[in-house]
Protein backbone atom coordinates (compact mmCIF):
# COMPACT_ATOMS: atom_id res chain seq x y z
CA UNK A 1 0.00 0.00 0.00
CA UNK A 2 1.46 3.39 -1.56
CA UNK A 3 2.01 5.87 1.37
CA UNK A 4 -0.07 9.35 1.91
CA UNK A 5 2.08 11.33 0.56
CA UNK A 6 3.00 8.59 -2.39
CA UNK A 7 -0.68 8.31 -3.15
CA UNK A 8 -1.09 11.70 -3.42
CA UNK A 9 1.41 12.14 -6.29
CA UNK A 10 -0.28 9.35 -7.92
CA UNK A 11 -3.93 10.99 -7.77
CA UNK A 12 -2.31 14.43 -9.10
CA UNK A 13 -0.49 12.68 -12.34
CA UNK A 14 -3.66 10.94 -13.27
CA UNK A 15 -5.76 13.93 -12.90
CA UNK A 16 -3.39 16.22 -14.57
CA UNK A 17 -3.47 13.89 -17.30
CA UNK A 18 -7.22 13.26 -17.62
CA UNK A 19 -8.82 14.31 -19.98
CA UNK A 20 -12.27 14.45 -18.19
CA UNK A 21 -12.97 14.73 -14.52
CA UNK A 22 -12.47 11.44 -12.50
CA UNK A 23 -14.51 9.78 -10.12
CA UNK A 24 -13.64 8.70 -6.81
CA UNK A 25 -14.78 4.84 -8.16
CA UNK A 26 -12.30 5.69 -11.03
CA UNK A 27 -9.58 7.26 -8.72
CA UNK A 28 -9.75 3.65 -6.61
CA UNK A 29 -8.37 1.95 -9.74
CA UNK A 30 -5.23 3.33 -9.35
CA UNK A 31 -4.48 1.79 -6.46
CA UNK A 32 -6.79 -1.96 -7.17
CA UNK A 33 -8.62 -1.54 -3.61
CA UNK A 34 -5.89 -0.72 -1.20
CA UNK A 35 -7.43 2.76 -0.32
CA UNK A 36 -11.20 3.08 0.44
CA UNK A 37 -13.67 5.74 -0.94
CA UNK A 38 -13.47 8.03 2.23
CA UNK A 39 -9.52 8.03 2.11
CA UNK A 40 -9.41 9.01 -1.14
CA UNK A 41 -11.44 11.65 -0.52
CA UNK A 42 -9.50 12.63 2.25
CA UNK A 43 -6.42 12.61 0.58
CA UNK A 44 -8.07 14.67 -2.34
CA UNK A 45 -8.75 17.27 -0.18
CA UNK A 46 -5.76 18.00 1.33
CA UNK A 47 -4.02 18.06 -2.57
CA UNK A 48 -7.02 20.99 -3.13
CA UNK A 49 -5.54 22.86 0.26
CA UNK A 50 -2.04 22.14 -0.96
CA UNK A 51 -2.92 23.74 -4.66
CA UNK A 52 -4.75 27.20 -3.26
CA UNK A 53 -3.29 30.33 -4.29
CA UNK A 54 -1.00 28.64 -7.26
CA UNK A 55 -2.10 29.11 -10.67
CA UNK A 56 -3.91 25.69 -11.34
CA UNK A 57 -6.86 24.45 -8.88
CA UNK A 58 -8.13 21.10 -8.21
CA UNK A 59 -12.13 21.42 -7.92
CA UNK A 60 -14.74 18.82 -6.98
CA UNK A 61 -17.44 18.51 -9.72
CA UNK A 62 -20.58 16.71 -10.18
CA UNK A 63 -18.59 13.99 -11.99
CA UNK A 64 -16.00 14.15 -10.64
CA UNK A 65 -12.50 15.84 -9.47
CA UNK A 66 -10.24 17.76 -12.00
CA UNK A 67 -7.39 20.29 -12.29
CA UNK A 68 -8.11 23.20 -14.20
CA UNK A 69 -6.57 26.81 -14.59
CA UNK A 70 -8.21 29.72 -12.14
CA UNK A 71 -10.38 31.63 -13.92
CA UNK A 72 -9.05 35.37 -12.98
CA UNK A 73 -5.89 33.76 -14.82
CA UNK A 74 -7.97 32.74 -18.12
CA UNK A 75 -7.92 36.62 -19.60
CA UNK A 76 -4.27 35.95 -19.93
CA UNK A 77 -3.84 32.59 -21.55
CA UNK A 78 -6.83 33.68 -24.23
CA UNK A 79 -3.53 35.80 -25.77
CA UNK A 80 -1.99 32.85 -26.02
CA UNK A 81 -5.13 31.21 -27.11
CA UNK A 82 -7.09 33.02 -28.83
CA UNK A 83 -10.01 30.62 -29.73
CA UNK A 84 -13.28 32.08 -28.87
CA UNK A 85 -15.54 30.06 -26.96
CA UNK A 86 -19.06 29.22 -28.75
CA UNK A 87 -21.84 31.99 -27.95
CA UNK A 88 -25.33 30.84 -28.07
CA UNK A 89 -28.82 33.11 -28.77
CA UNK A 90 -31.26 34.66 -26.10
CA UNK A 91 -33.22 31.76 -27.27
CA UNK A 92 -30.93 28.86 -26.41
CA UNK A 93 -30.23 30.93 -22.96
CA UNK A 94 -33.82 31.21 -21.72
CA UNK A 95 -34.77 27.54 -22.92
CA UNK A 96 -31.10 25.74 -20.92
CA UNK A 97 -32.39 28.21 -17.85
CA UNK A 98 -35.73 26.44 -18.15
CA UNK A 99 -34.75 23.35 -18.04
CA UNK A 100 -31.89 23.68 -15.79
CA UNK A 101 -34.24 25.35 -12.98
CA UNK A 102 -37.67 23.48 -13.77
CA UNK A 103 -36.09 20.30 -14.29
CA UNK A 104 -37.78 17.95 -15.76
CA UNK A 105 -39.97 19.58 -18.21
CA UNK A 106 -41.42 18.58 -21.96
CA UNK A 107 -40.81 21.05 -24.92
CA UNK A 108 -44.38 22.35 -24.50
CA UNK A 109 -43.66 23.25 -20.64
CA UNK A 110 -40.80 25.60 -22.07
CA UNK A 111 -43.32 26.67 -24.77
CA UNK A 112 -45.54 28.13 -22.40
CA UNK A 113 -42.97 29.42 -19.92
CA UNK A 114 -41.33 31.01 -22.97
CA UNK A 115 -44.49 31.93 -25.27
CA UNK A 116 -42.59 31.07 -28.36
CA UNK A 117 -42.20 27.62 -30.18
CA UNK A 118 -39.48 26.11 -29.33
CA UNK A 119 -37.46 25.43 -32.26
CA UNK A 120 -35.80 21.89 -33.10
CA UNK A 121 -32.80 23.57 -33.72
CA UNK A 122 -32.38 24.76 -30.23
CA UNK A 123 -32.93 21.38 -28.65
CA UNK A 124 -30.79 19.83 -30.35
CA UNK A 125 -27.75 22.36 -30.09
CA UNK A 126 -28.56 21.67 -26.43
CA UNK A 127 -27.95 18.08 -27.10
CA UNK A 128 -25.13 18.53 -29.04
CA UNK A 129 -23.20 20.32 -26.74
CA UNK A 130 -24.15 17.79 -23.96
CA UNK A 131 -26.13 19.76 -21.50
CA UNK A 132 -29.57 17.98 -21.49
CA UNK A 133 -31.06 14.93 -21.94
CA UNK A 134 -34.02 12.91 -22.47
CA UNK A 135 -34.73 11.57 -19.10
CA UNK A 136 -38.27 9.93 -19.29
CA UNK A 137 -41.55 10.56 -20.80
CA UNK A 138 -44.63 12.13 -19.52
CA UNK A 139 -47.53 9.86 -19.08
CA UNK A 140 -50.02 12.06 -21.03
CA UNK A 141 -51.58 11.78 -24.69
CA UNK A 142 -48.08 11.61 -26.82
CA UNK A 143 -45.79 10.74 -23.74
CA UNK A 144 -43.51 14.00 -24.90
CA UNK A 145 -39.94 13.71 -23.71
CA UNK A 146 -38.47 14.92 -20.40
CA UNK A 147 -35.81 17.16 -20.68
CA UNK A 148 -33.19 17.44 -17.79
CA UNK A 149 -29.59 18.94 -17.73
CA UNK A 150 -26.46 16.67 -17.50
CA UNK A 151 -23.42 16.65 -15.37
CA UNK A 152 -21.36 18.10 -18.20
CA UNK A 153 -23.84 21.07 -17.83
CA UNK A 154 -22.70 21.35 -14.33
CA UNK A 155 -18.81 20.08 -15.18
CA UNK A 156 -19.20 23.60 -17.70
CA UNK A 157 -20.33 25.60 -15.05
CA UNK A 158 -17.55 24.25 -11.93
CA UNK A 159 -20.47 23.06 -10.04
CA UNK A 160 -21.19 20.22 -7.66
CA UNK A 161 -25.02 20.23 -7.84
CA UNK A 162 -28.38 22.03 -9.51
CA UNK A 163 -28.36 23.44 -5.42
CA UNK A 164 -25.08 25.38 -6.63
CA UNK A 165 -27.04 26.66 -9.41
CA UNK A 166 -26.34 30.61 -9.71
CA UNK A 167 -28.96 33.13 -10.81
CA UNK A 168 -29.33 33.31 -14.69
CA UNK A 169 -27.78 36.12 -15.24
CA UNK A 170 -24.13 34.56 -14.21
CA UNK A 171 -24.90 31.60 -16.33
CA UNK A 172 -25.29 33.46 -19.26
CA UNK A 173 -21.45 35.10 -18.97
CA UNK A 174 -20.05 32.21 -17.95
CA UNK A 175 -21.47 30.16 -21.09
CA UNK A 176 -21.02 32.63 -23.39
CA UNK A 177 -24.52 34.89 -24.40
CA UNK A 178 -25.05 36.85 -27.48
CA UNK A 179 -25.93 40.41 -27.72
CA UNK A 180 -29.06 40.75 -26.93
CA UNK A 181 -31.26 41.90 -29.99
CA UNK A 182 -32.38 44.96 -30.70
CA UNK A 183 -36.02 44.11 -32.22
CA UNK A 184 -37.88 41.28 -31.29
CA UNK A 185 -37.10 38.07 -33.70
CA UNK A 186 -38.40 34.74 -33.62
CA UNK A 187 -36.67 31.63 -32.41
CA UNK A 188 -35.88 30.21 -36.21
CA UNK A 189 -34.06 33.51 -37.05
CA UNK A 190 -32.00 33.22 -33.38
CA UNK A 191 -30.81 29.82 -34.28
CA UNK A 192 -30.23 31.03 -37.69
CA UNK A 193 -27.50 34.06 -36.45
CA UNK A 194 -26.25 31.56 -33.99
CA UNK A 195 -22.42 31.15 -34.67
CA UNK A 196 -21.22 26.91 -34.82
CA UNK A 197 -19.95 25.59 -31.32
CA UNK A 198 -16.51 24.86 -30.64
CA UNK A 199 -15.17 22.58 -27.78
CA UNK A 200 -14.24 25.42 -24.58
CA UNK A 201 -11.14 24.40 -22.92
CA UNK A 202 -11.69 23.13 -19.19
CA UNK A 203 -9.05 21.17 -18.35
CA UNK A 204 -6.15 22.93 -17.03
Amino acid sequence: MPSPSEAKRILEAALLAAQEPLGVIDLKRLFEGELSADTLRKLLAEIAEEWKGRAVELLSLASGWRFQTRAELQPYLERLFPEKAPRYSRAVMETLAIIAYRQPVTRGDIEDVRGVVVSTQIIQTLENRGWIDVVGHRETPGRPALYATTRKFLDDLGLRSLEELPPLEEIAKTLALEPTPATPVTDRTEDAAQQPAAATGTNG
